[in-house]
Protein backbone atom coordinates (compact mmCIF):
# COMPACT_ATOMS: atom_id res chain seq x y z
CA UNK A 1 0.00 0.00 0.00
CA UNK A 2 1.41 3.36 -1.06
CA UNK A 3 0.41 6.58 0.75
CA UNK A 4 1.38 10.22 0.82
CA UNK A 5 2.83 11.21 4.18
CA UNK A 6 3.17 14.87 5.22
CA UNK A 7 6.25 15.36 7.39
CA UNK A 8 5.80 17.42 10.53
CA UNK A 9 9.00 16.52 12.42
CA UNK A 10 12.23 15.57 10.63
CA UNK A 11 14.39 12.65 11.68
CA UNK A 12 16.92 13.62 14.36
CA UNK A 13 14.86 16.50 15.74
CA UNK A 14 14.30 17.24 19.43
CA UNK A 15 11.53 19.65 18.41
CA UNK A 16 8.01 18.27 17.95
CA UNK A 17 6.19 20.09 15.18
CA UNK A 18 2.49 19.66 14.44
CA UNK A 19 0.26 20.73 11.58
CA UNK A 20 -2.28 23.35 12.61
CA UNK A 21 -4.99 22.15 10.24
CA UNK A 22 -7.16 25.22 10.84
CA UNK A 23 -4.39 27.68 9.96
CA UNK A 24 -2.76 25.46 7.34
CA UNK A 25 0.66 25.89 8.99
CA UNK A 26 3.13 23.79 10.88
CA UNK A 27 3.76 24.99 14.42
CA UNK A 28 6.32 24.13 17.08
CA UNK A 29 4.31 22.07 19.57
CA UNK A 30 7.09 21.46 22.10
CA UNK A 31 10.68 20.43 22.58
CA UNK A 32 11.06 16.85 23.81
CA UNK A 33 11.64 16.64 27.56
CA UNK A 34 13.90 13.59 27.23
CA UNK A 35 17.34 13.22 25.65
CA UNK A 36 15.77 11.54 22.63
CA UNK A 37 15.31 12.50 19.01
CA UNK A 38 12.90 11.34 16.34
CA UNK A 39 14.26 8.11 14.78
CA UNK A 40 12.62 8.78 11.38
CA UNK A 41 10.72 11.53 9.61
CA UNK A 42 7.41 11.78 11.47
CA UNK A 43 4.09 13.09 10.24
CA UNK A 44 0.61 12.08 9.19
CA UNK A 45 -1.52 10.62 6.42
CA UNK A 46 -3.80 13.35 5.01
CA UNK A 47 -7.57 12.78 4.97
CA UNK A 48 -7.46 10.11 7.68
CA UNK A 49 -8.83 10.02 11.21
CA UNK A 50 -7.18 7.74 13.74
CA UNK A 51 -8.75 6.47 16.96
CA UNK A 52 -7.39 9.53 18.80
CA UNK A 53 -9.48 11.83 16.52
CA UNK A 54 -6.38 13.15 14.76
CA UNK A 55 -4.87 12.24 11.38
CA UNK A 56 -3.11 8.86 11.35
CA UNK A 57 0.53 9.15 12.47
CA UNK A 58 3.34 7.80 10.29
CA UNK A 59 7.10 7.44 10.36
CA UNK A 60 9.13 7.23 7.16
CA UNK A 61 12.59 5.64 7.23
CA UNK A 62 14.41 8.15 5.03
CA UNK A 63 18.14 8.07 4.24
CA UNK A 64 18.39 11.84 4.83
CA UNK A 65 15.92 13.85 6.86
CA UNK A 66 13.55 16.09 4.96
CA UNK A 67 11.70 19.14 6.36
CA UNK A 68 8.34 20.09 7.88
CA UNK A 69 5.65 20.16 5.21
CA UNK A 70 7.47 17.82 2.83
CA UNK A 71 5.23 15.20 1.22
CA UNK A 72 6.69 11.72 0.78
CA UNK A 73 5.21 8.88 -1.27
CA UNK A 74 5.70 5.96 1.10
CA UNK A 75 5.01 2.23 1.38
CA UNK A 76 3.53 0.86 4.62
CA UNK A 77 5.49 -1.98 6.26
CA UNK A 78 4.00 -2.21 9.77
CA UNK A 79 2.26 -0.44 12.63
CA UNK A 80 3.38 0.32 16.17
CA UNK A 81 0.69 0.51 18.83
CA UNK A 82 0.89 2.59 21.94
CA UNK A 83 -1.50 4.38 24.24
CA UNK A 84 -0.99 7.91 25.52
CA UNK A 85 -3.06 10.33 27.58
CA UNK A 86 -5.45 10.70 24.59
CA UNK A 87 -6.07 6.96 24.11
CA UNK A 88 -4.98 4.40 21.47
CA UNK A 89 -2.30 5.76 19.15
CA UNK A 90 -1.21 3.87 16.03
CA UNK A 91 2.07 4.79 14.33
CA UNK A 92 2.53 3.53 10.78
CA UNK A 93 6.06 2.56 9.80
CA UNK A 94 6.85 3.26 6.17
CA UNK A 95 9.70 3.42 3.68
CA UNK A 96 9.98 5.84 0.75
CA UNK A 97 8.16 4.23 -2.18
CA UNK A 98 10.72 5.34 -4.76
CA UNK A 99 13.99 4.75 -2.91
CA UNK A 100 15.90 1.92 -4.63
CA UNK A 101 17.78 1.25 -1.36
CA UNK A 102 14.44 0.34 0.24
CA UNK A 103 12.69 -1.48 -2.62
CA UNK A 104 13.33 -4.86 -0.94
CA UNK A 105 11.49 -3.73 2.23
CA UNK A 106 7.93 -5.06 2.23
CA UNK A 107 7.46 -5.96 5.91
CA UNK A 108 8.89 -5.48 9.38
CA UNK A 109 10.90 -8.68 8.91
CA UNK A 110 12.87 -6.95 6.13
CA UNK A 111 14.20 -4.32 8.55
CA UNK A 112 17.04 -4.75 11.02
CA UNK A 113 15.56 -5.93 14.32
CA UNK A 114 17.57 -3.38 16.27
CA UNK A 115 16.06 -0.52 14.24
CA UNK A 116 12.53 -1.73 14.94
CA UNK A 117 13.40 -2.06 18.65
CA UNK A 118 14.95 1.43 18.69
CA UNK A 119 11.76 2.97 17.28
CA UNK A 120 9.65 1.14 19.86
CA UNK A 121 11.97 2.32 22.63
CA UNK A 122 11.69 5.93 21.45
CA UNK A 123 7.91 5.84 21.82
CA UNK A 124 8.19 4.12 25.20
CA UNK A 125 10.30 6.93 26.69
CA UNK A 126 9.87 10.15 24.68
CA UNK A 127 7.14 11.53 26.97
CA UNK A 128 8.53 9.97 30.16
CA UNK A 129 9.42 13.12 32.12
CA UNK A 130 6.98 15.50 30.45
CA UNK A 131 4.36 16.78 32.92
CA UNK A 132 0.85 15.43 32.25
CA UNK A 133 2.00 13.00 29.52
CA UNK A 134 2.35 9.23 29.54
CA UNK A 135 2.77 6.31 27.18
CA UNK A 136 2.02 2.62 27.29
CA UNK A 137 3.71 0.53 24.62
CA UNK A 138 1.59 -2.18 23.02
CA UNK A 139 3.99 -3.39 20.32
CA UNK A 140 4.22 -4.05 16.59
CA UNK A 141 1.85 -5.55 14.05
CA UNK A 142 2.59 -6.62 10.48
CA UNK A 143 1.93 -4.89 7.17
CA UNK A 144 -1.51 -6.47 6.69
CA UNK A 145 -2.65 -5.12 10.07
CA UNK A 146 -1.16 -1.71 9.23
CA UNK A 147 -3.03 -1.60 5.93
CA UNK A 148 -6.29 -2.33 7.78
CA UNK A 149 -5.53 0.53 10.18
CA UNK A 150 -5.13 2.80 7.14
CA UNK A 151 -8.41 1.65 5.56
CA UNK A 152 -10.21 2.20 8.87
CA UNK A 153 -8.71 5.71 9.23
CA UNK A 154 -9.80 6.69 5.70
CA UNK A 155 -13.32 5.37 6.43
CA UNK A 156 -13.50 7.27 9.75
CA UNK A 157 -12.45 10.48 7.99
CA UNK A 158 -15.12 9.94 5.31
CA UNK A 159 -17.85 9.57 7.95
CA UNK A 160 -17.17 12.83 9.77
Amino acid sequence: MELDIVVETPMGSHNKYEMDHGAGRIRLDRTLFTATQYPADYGFVPETLAEDDEPLDALVLVAERTFPGCQIAARVVGVFWMRDQSGPDAKLLCVPARDPRQEHVASLADLPGHLVDEIGHFFAVYKEIEPGKCTEVRGWQDRESAEQVVRDAFARFGRR
